[in-house]
């Protein structure tokens, strides 16, 4: 990351931090940090030195590593001095390629980023350098749509900003080492090769997989590490970003109420408001055309944008462009000029707008500023006509309580503001008041004085708007459509399904976040909110206790309860005093959003979820101020988004869209996960069995690990139940790994004991002739490579024509080999004692008598339990395998296995949060209409001031 730390996220008013002098556009007295970003784990220096000591952090290496060096002792091994040491150095090699393609891709992810151009004032001259070349106290000029090369400190809204980087044995002891060596192989090496080549390839489907690629922008999913795969198959927790993860950040203005009149009806349609009647009902002088006269004149007037022409010679009216630090007000203003209200100029003392092709000059005598708690703005302007008029805009609580008492339209309007909320659109309330030139005279100087004052000025702002904030008359109600990005709604919606529980991130506004939590469906209509906004350690301490007494036994489980909680009320929240209630509290809830959060917050939320619950987390963002939680979670995904690429840089999986995460958890992940475990548990089992053998049965394992799967990635995606499985660990934990090892024990015995009993008991050829124990080496080689692949084809649930040539050739490759191996010695000085094995083995008709009884004997426990569980405790994985073999629609037998069941306490806990929740609302309002605003507040320079310094009737500079 660029910076020191300052993010573009604020959780409260900054805090007084260390200052430090930095001189503009010339050297600087104190050495700063690069700008040069640097992702990759390795240089070429380096890597040697870092990878060595990463590999033999595992445990694994240091065990191989011990027994190869065990094998150096003359008179101790009884195997070859490099039967160990070569496949370690084999492993070694192979996860050393691994890891240099993966830092190369790193490597050429970070040179991309340092290597793009900006403009930098060198020696009076702007200058095209490259990021990497910029340093603390240039002048940097980025044009529009260009990406920041660093952290900025803005000196011009269009031109100019700089920016500041940051940053001796006896008898026994030989006998006991000589056990170990022989033996070292029940831990099989051969499975650290497996591991290194599946994971890679597995990564490598991911790059691949054209449901993760997003052809708008050309981009594919990038698995930046293979290592991380099968968490990918066990995530709990997801962490997510709001802005550019969840939303494209675009607002859309689509429907209105105007005089208990809907206007819009286009749900089913991409673009936005659309319907003309409202303009044919206010040129036909409709009973209500007044009222829309008045509504869309506010739209156009009430608002802090600001006007900016594309080329400012063209006069134009297509060619305004609005900026606003609220999108919400710019996509009110850009419907108003589609609807004929055309806000034209802003300058420090009036506004000018087109109203149906006459201009209108409105002067601004005092604008009264959203806030959060305020809950509306407001402006107080005066028309053309001389009158003195209040246009207001705000929550529908706050507007309402401020009506006058004689309303035409306020039941009706409200009904429409409950439809526009069960639709997901941010409503806003619109009214006005005409006021008196006596009154505001008194009460111009009211403001003033509040204005001015030194203590508590905000309180006495407010104050002073609530008495010209009243008898107001209601217009109406607009509704605007947030953009998510497409496929966001379901996506959550399915992993929902998937028992993950989601916990939005933001630095928004708490009403901002919940409207998106509605939208997204991470919040429905019928979940009760405990929301949660304290000033004080002692309160949110009481607070938190108090909620988690109402948990009583069902805390720590999961409830359909959704918490929201703001920044200020986190940083006690994560105090020592709070710190454990506040997260028996959260994990007690579905859904967790928190509010107006800095990175730095963002990152510890992870880091205590991940410490405390021991789940697995996934951190998802596509900020610079993500990068502290991405690198946090167990698994970090970034988005390559609008913000830039910090995020996808620093994380382990990048994506396009938040909706891809879909599949790489639930099919990726999951499968990734099942071929894992199952790779795993094969491998020590058929080592077990007998490891000698284990080059001829390197095949199954490896198809395991790349081509099995649970279900099709179809049904991994429609039922996202299936991905529990992989989540609670349930084919890979102690209980499952100890019986796989008695299993492959119990099979040893069978697979050596019967050949033996067999050639003890009876003769090998009808001659009278027996064999050796080469011999009988090769009839339990053979059973054993028989056994244990049959074996892989028990566990296997896919089968594809690579895992049938895995297993039959596997089969086939030991009789083949066995064949010529037994007549090497005619053509090389090797293996003498095995010259014409073949004929014995295949001559005799013990030994085909053999093959056919046991493995079949091996396996015949296998085939009865595997049986019995699909015939008696069937799973959901198993229930959906049997429907796609039968190709029947499995989605009955999910829901009704499914379905989950409220126990009593869960309904008294659901109605206690449910009646505390609504008791928060005016029972007229029990919707929780999500009202339209997400203008920042205390910044440097209030929005009231800003349109005070700026007259978009004069041409902006070119320069300094």
């Amino acid at each position: 990351m660029h910076g020191d730390g300052l993010g573009s996220e604020t959780t409260e008013e900054v805090e007084p931090q260390k200052q430090r002098v930095i001189y503009v556009n010339a050297p600087q007295p104190v050495k700063y940090c690069y700008n040069k970003i640097c992702t990759a784990k390795y240089t070429i220096l380096s890597f040697l030195p870092k990878f060595l000591f990463e590999q033999f952090r595992k445990y694994a290496n240091i065990f191989f590593l011990f027994i190869s060096l065990l094998q150096q002792i003359p008179n101790v091994s009884p195997t070859g001095r490099y039967t160990t040491a070569v496949p370690l150095l084999f492993i070694l090699s192979v996860s050393a390629v691994k890891e240099i393609i993966e830092d190369f891709k790193r490597h050429r992810q970070d040179d991309e980023v340092n290597n793009r151009k900006v403009l930098v004032l060198r020696n009076g001259v702007w200058t095209s350098l490259k990021w990497k070349e910029v340093v603390v106290g240039d002048l940097v000029k980025v044009i529009n749509q260009q990406y920041f090369p660093a952290d900025l400190i803005l000196l011009s809204s269009r031109q100019f900003v700089f920016f500041f980087t940051d940053l001796p044995p006896s008898n026994f002891g030989f006998n006991f080492l000589t056990f170990i060596i022989l033996y070292n192989n029940l831990i099989p090496i051969s499975l650290q090769v497996t591991l290194e080549v599946v994971k890679f390839i597995q990564a490598i489907f991911i790059n691949w997989d054209l449901d993760m690629y997003y052809e708008e922008t050309d981009t594919p999913a990038m698995a930046r590490t293979s290592n991380l795969n099968e968490e990918l198959g066990q995530v709990k927790y997801i962490f997510s970003d709001k802005t550019g993860t969840l939303t494209r950040n675009v607002m859309e203005f689509k429907k209105c109420s105007i005089a208990g009149i809907v206007y819009g009806n286009n749900e089913d349609l991409e673009e936005s408001f659309n319907d003309m009647s409202i303009i044919e009902n206010l040129k036909k002088k409709h009973v209500t055309a007044h009222v829309i006269q008045e509504f869309l004149t506010m739209m156009a007037v009430c608002h802090t944008v600001v006007p900016e022409r594309r080329d400012e010679d063209d006069n134009d009216d297509d060619g305004i462009v609005y900026q606003a630090s609220s999108p919400d007000e710019a996509a009110l203003v850009k419907g108003a000029k589609l609807l004929g209200f055309i806000f034209k100029t802003r300058t420090p003392e009036a506004v000018t707008i087109q109203a149906m092709d006459k201009d209108e000059k409105y002067e601004i005598l005092n604008v009264l500023e959203f806030t959060s708690t305020r809950k509306r703005m407001s402006v107080v302007v005066r028309t053309p006509e001389g009158k003195i008029k209040l246009y207001c805009k705000g929550a529908d609580t706050v507007i309402y309580e401020r009506l006058d008492e004689k309303q035409l339209y306020r039941d009706i309007t409200l009904q429409h503001l409950e439809e526009f909320a069960t639709q997901g659109l941010r409503t806003l309330c619109i009214a006005s008041a005409e006021i008196s030139e006596d009154f505001y005279e008194d009460w111009k100087h009211t403001y003033y004085k509040a204005s001015t004052s030194l203590q508590n000025r905000d309180r006495k702002l407010e104050e002073a708007a609530e008495l010209i904030e009243r008898n107001l008359q209601l217009l109406g109600a607009t509704a605007i459509e947030d953009k998510l990005q497409e496929g966001v709604p379901e996506a959550i919606y399915n992993l929902a399904k998937a028992d993950i529980k989601i916990w939005v991130l933001t630095g928004d506004r708490q009403e901002t976040a919940i409207n998106i939590g509605y939208s997204c469906k991470l919040l429905t209509q019928n979940m009760p909110l405990l929301i949660i906004n304290e000033h004080s350690l002692d309160s949110t301490r009481n607070t938190l206790r108090r909620h988690v007494q109402e948990f009583g036994d069902l805390l720590r489980k999961e409830n359909e309860v959704g918490l929201i909680i703001d920044g200020q009320t986190l940083k006690y929240g994560l105090s020592c005093d709070c710190r454990q209630d506040f997260l028996d509290l959260a994990i007690s809830c579905k859904a967790v959003i928190c509010c107006r959060v800095s990175p730095l917050q963002k990152a510890e939320l992870v880091e205590l979820v991940k410490d405390s619950v021991k789940a697995i987390t996934l951190a998802i963002g596509d900020g610079a101020n993500d990068v502290g939680m991405i690198q946090a979670a167990h698994v970090g995904v970034g988005i390559s988004g609008v913000e830039g690429l910090q995020a996808a840089c620093a994380s382990d999986y990048a994506i396009a869209q938040f909706r891809f995460l879909n599949k790489l958890l639930l099919v990726h992940g999951a499968w990734s996960y099942y071929r894992l475990c199952k790779l795993i548990l094969y491998s020590f089992y058929k080592n077990i069995c007998l490891y000698v053998i284990e080059i001829f049965t390197a095949a199954p394992p490896l198809a395991m690990g790349l081509f099995d799967r649970i279900c099709s990635s179809e049904s991994m995606m429609k039922f996202p139940a299936l991905y529990k499985s992989s989540q609670n660990a349930e084919l890979f934990n102690v209980k499952v790994f100890w019986m796989w090892i008695f299993n492959s024990i119990f099979h040893s015995i069978l697979l050596f004991w019967f050949p033996m009993l067999a050639l003890q008991q009876d003769i090998a050829y009808s001659n009278g002739q027996v064999g050796d124990y080469l011999f009988l080496g090769n009839f339990v080689y053979t059973y054993v490579v028989v056994t244990v692949c049959l074996k892989a084809g028990i566990e296997i649930s896919a089968w594809t024509w690579l895992t049938h040539l895995a297993i039959w050739g596997s089969i086939a490759s030991w009789f083949i080999f066995l064949a010529v191996y037994s007549h090497v010695y005619k053509f090389v000085d090797l293996a003498p004692e095995m010259l014409g094995m073949d004929r014995q083995v295949y001559g005799c008709s013990l030994f085909w008598m053999g093959l056919i009884l046991i493995p079949f004997i091996a396996l015949i426990r296998d085939i009865a339990w595997k049986a019995y569980k699909r015939t008696m405790h069937k799973t959901l994985k198993e229930e959906v395998q049997e429907k796609e073999k039968l190709h029947e629609d499995p989605t009955p037998i999910v829901l009704k296995m499914t379905k989950k069941r409220l126990t009593e306490t869960a309904r008294l806990l659901r109605n206690v949060f449910t009646r505390t929740s609504q008791n928060r609302m005016p029972p007229s309002t029990e919707q929780p209409h999500g009202f339209a605003f997400s203008q920042e507040e205390h910044g440097v320079l209030t929005q009231a001031e800003l349109i005070r310094v700026y007259d978009s009737t004069k041409k902006k500079p070119e320069g300094l």
